[in-house]
């Protein structure tokens, strides 16, 4: 059997083509891994921010009912005659 007198030139092209593989992997796991912790932090803000929208739409709309109740029942007192009377001193 012949020996390669290349063969060490080989060896370090299939061994640096190998760690090329494996680095390039890794960064595309990282990549991903990223890409999916940002995503999971942007629908969690993004869910933050509207329920956040429709707890204050809620309770805006709460006070406007108390509002319109409290004139409704205001005016509802209102329109009851009262017999007043003079005080003489």
């Amino acid at each position: 059997m012949l020996l390669n007198p290349l063969y060490p030139f080989t060896f370090l092209k299939i061994s640096s083509l190998k760690a090329t593989i494996v680095f390039l992997s890794i960064l595309l796991i990282k990549s991903n891994l990223l890409r999916f912790k940002g995503g999971l932090i942007g629908g969690l803000f993004a869910l933050i921010l509207i329920s956040g929208i429709f707890a204050s739409s809620t309770i805006a709309l709460g006070s406007l009912v108390y509002a319109y109740r409290l004139k409704k029942k205001s005016n509802s007192d209102d329109n009851q005659i009262q017999d007043l009377e003079t005080v003489n001193v």
